[in-house]
């Protein structure tokens, strides 16, 4: 939540691209993200009165970007949901409603990718799907992937680790497997 500039810090400072963002206002800080990053929450935030092409679309539109549905149309076929682009968030599982969000997310080709606990609401085999979608996009969109997680087998695919404990940084740069034990 810091990261993303949603929460602000008490102490220190949270530099992202080479701005600091505590010293930006909140007009700064949406202009920021807008243009800069991509977030996915543990529990979507979908807007339940959007289909999945409208939710995608938002950020875009937002940006002012003309082709805004087409960029979201073929945003949502990346994830495998094109023939869902007008349902409802209701309408869909967990998986495809977390799938929403990682189009909507990458839709504006952000710089960096905030992903927090992209997993936890879902079973082994979605949260594995998800996971795959999320690399990809990563790879496909050339961002820095900023990963919170609670999984070995997840942070195990990471380049590199940070262990936090009691909000502090407990293990950096250490290998995933020494971290765990």
């Amino acid at each position: 939540m810091l990261m993303g500039g949603l929460e602000r810090a008490t102490d220190g400072s949270v530099m992202a691209l080479g701005h600091d963002l505590t010293a930006m206002n909140e007009d700064a800080l949406a202009r920021f993200r807008r243009d800069h990053m991509g977030v996915v929450f543990q529990s979507f935030h979908l807007i339940p009165t959007m289909t999945a092409l409208e939710n995608v679309a938002t950020p875009l539109e937002l940006a002012g970007v003309k082709d805004a549905f087409d960029r979201a149309e073929e945003e949502l076929g990346q994830v495998g949901l094109g023939p869902r682009i007008g349902h409802y968030p209701a309408q869909m599982s967990g998986g495809e409603q977390q799938r929403v969000a990682l189009a909507r997310a990458a839709v504006t080709r952000p710089d960096i990718l905030l992903a927090d606990e992209p997993t936890g609401n879902l079973d082994g085999a979605t949260g594995e799907a998800i996971i795959d979608l999320l690399f990809g996009l990563r790879d496909r969109h050339g961002s820095t992937l900023v990963l919170v997680t609670h999984a070995l087998e997840l942070a195990q695919r990471c380049d590199r680790t940070v262990r936090l404990r009691d909000g502090l940084v407990d293990e950096a740069d250490a290998s995933v497997a020494s971290a765990a034990e």
